[in-house]
C-alpha cells in the first residue's frame, strides 16, 4: 500500500522553539521528508546551526532561521514575512515554543506566572494568528499546537505550566471549528516524558537510555513526538480536526483501587 498520504513533501513549514529537542527533530524530520523548514528561537545563534545541518544534508528540503521570541509580536509577524518570501507560502504552523520551571503555586511570582503563560499560550497565538493569512490562502494548511499532559490533568508544582497548557489545548479545539470553513486543520500534541536535554538536566534520563522497542515505559523520545506531528501535518490525518494526541507511554491509573 502506497504510504504518500503520510509525506510532507513540499510543504513550507514553521517551527517555533525548534534549535534543540522535539522542535529540532521535527525540523530534520520535515527535511528529510522534502518540506521547506523555517527554525527559529530566541537566539539566532542557537538555531542557525540547526538550518546549516539540514542544508548540509541529504534531504531534499531546505532551512530558514530566524531569530524570533514569540511573545513578541512584531518578531512574529517578521517571521512569518521571511517564510513567505523565501519559500513563497506557509502550509503548517508547529507552535512547540515553550518553558516552564517547578515551583509550589505560592512560590510563583507574579512575574514569573506570568512569563510562563506568555511564552505557552500567548506565544501560540500571536504565532497562530500572524499566520493566519498565508495559512489559509490556499485552503489546506494545519496548525500543530504543542501542549502537554501537564495541562490534561494537571501538574504539582508546575501550575503555571499546566494551566497554560490547558489554555492551548482548549484554544485548539475552539479554533479548529473557527478555521475549518476555510480549510485549515488544528489540532494539538500532549507529550508525557520525553527525553530532551532539559530531561536529562533534570531527571538524568538521556535518549540513550530509552528504548524505543519497548511498551512499557513512561519516557518517550523526540523522534516519536514528531512522528505524531509528521501525521497530523500530513493529509493522513485529514478527518483529525480539533483533537489533542496524548503520547505518554503507559498510562498513570490506580492499579489497586480501594474499595
Amino acid at each position: 500500500m502506497p504510504l504518500d498520504q503520510f509525506s510532507v513533501a513540499g510543504k513550507t513549514v514553521i517551527i517555533t522553539g525548534s534549535s534543540s529537542g522535539i522542535g529540532r527533530v521535527v525540523a530534520e524530520r520535515f527535511a528529510e521528508d522534502g518540506a521547506n523548514v523555517v527554525v527559529c528561537s530566541r537566539e539566532h545563534a542557537n538555531v542557525a546551526p540547526v538550518a546549516e545541518e539540514i542544508e548540509a544534508s541529504d534531504g531534499p528540503g531546505h532551512a530558514l532561521a530566524v531569530e524570533c521570541d514569540v511573545t513578541d509580536r512584531e518578531a512574529v509577524a517578521a517571521l512569518v514575512t521571511a517564510t513567505v518570501e523565501e519559500f513563497g507560502s506557509l502550509d503548517v504552523l508547529v507552535n512547540n515554543a515553550g518553558a516552564s520551571f517547578m515551583a509550589g503555586f505560592d512560590d510563583i511570582s507574579s512575574n514569573g506566572w506570568q512569563k510562563i503563560v506568555d511564552i505557552n499560550l500567548a506565544g501560540t497565538y500571536h504565532c497562530t494568528q500572524s499566520a493566519s493569512e498565508a495559512l489559509k490562502r490556499d485552503s489546506g494548511g494545519a496548525v500543530i499546537n504543542i501542549a502537554s499532559v501537564a495541562g490534561q490533568q494537571g501538574s504539582p508544582y508546575m501550575s503555571h505550566y499546566g494551566a497554560a497548557k490547558a489554555g492551548v489545548i482548549n484554544l485548539t479545539r475552539s479554533l479548529a471549528f473557527e478555521w475549518a470553513g476555510s480549510g485549515v486543520r488544528v489540532n494539538c500534541v500532549a507529550p508525557g516524558f520525553v527525553a530532551t536535554e532539559g530531561l536529562e538536566s533534570q531527571m538524568g534520563i538521556s535518549a540513550n537510555d530509552v528504548e524505543r522497542e519497548s511498551v512499557e515505559r513512561r519516557v518517550g523520545l523526540s523522534e516519536e513526538i514528531a512522528d505524531v506531528v509528521q501525521f497530523l501535518a500530513s493529509p493522513a490525518s485529514s478527518y483529525v480536526v480539533g483533537e489533542t494526541i496524548t503520547a505518554a507511554g503507559v498510562p498513570d491509573i490506580m492499579e489497586s483501587p480501594d474499595m
